[in-house]
């Protein structure tokens, strides 16, 4: 069951950032060109997500389980570190650049073409430098202890 419902979840998210014009990288990129000719409509987008973000968050904070029974596991850490710095600025220079930022692009890949491909790329090549970094990172920590 849980396998469906991210199934659907999923389905939902993609067909929301299909209909909402996310997958297109000119118009995401028209959004962010303040100084030029700016599209705003996907201010829009993003204030309407944050709002149904905000309203699932609170009563997901009012469960002790999620829907289908498992335990409710929501973000704790509220500390704004180097990490969290550095990774927004990665993720921010990622989507000015190329107009794509993860799920839009993987969406994209269904209509096909090369961006979206050598982003999707890039982007699992990023993930996975992060991961053996990270795993190096936390065993040199474990040695120093």
């Amino acid at each position: 069951m849980q396998v469906l419902m991210a199934f659907i979840t999923g389905l939902i998210f993609g067909l929301g950032l299909i209909l909402s014009g996310m997958t297109d990288p000119a118009k995401v990129i028209g959004f962010l060109d303040i100084a030029g000719a700016w599209n705003p409509s996907l201010a829009f987008v993003m204030g309407g997500a944050i709002l149904i973000a905000s309203i699932a968050f609170h009563l997901a904070n009012t469960r002790p389980k999620a829907l289908l029974g498992d335990v409710m596991r929501l973000p704790t850490a509220r500390q704004i570190d180097r990490r969290l710095v550095l990774g927004g600025l990665a993720f921010g220079v990622g989507w000015g650049l190329t107009g794509y930022c993860p799920g839009p692009a993987v969406d994209s890949l269904a209509i096909g073409g090369s961006k979206p491909l050598i982003f999707v790329v890039a982007m699992l090549a990023g993930m996975a430098i992060f991961e053996i970094h990270d795993r190096r990172s936390s065993a040199h920590k474990r040695k120093a202890v």
